[in-house]
């Protein structure tokens, strides 16, 4: 049961949690860093595609 001086929930959602430490808050970092490099490389892969093969043979 929750008391009448608890914010609501949606309003403790809307603020992230601040890792304690400076090695926390570097692992997060690391994490994230780490997320976009993939997904960038995802986007990479999907955008080349797998029938973009054709340019690679033309020079021959």
């Amino acid at each position: 049961m929750r008391s009448p001086s608890d914010p609501p929930h949606s309003e403790k959602s809307r603020k992230p949690q601040r890792p304690a430490s400076r090695d926390d808050r570097l692992k997060a970092a690391l994490k994230a860093n780490m997320a976009r490099r993939k997904a960038q490389a995802r986007a990479r892969t999907a955008e080349d595609g797998p029938g973009d093969d054709l340019d690679e043979t033309e020079g021959d």
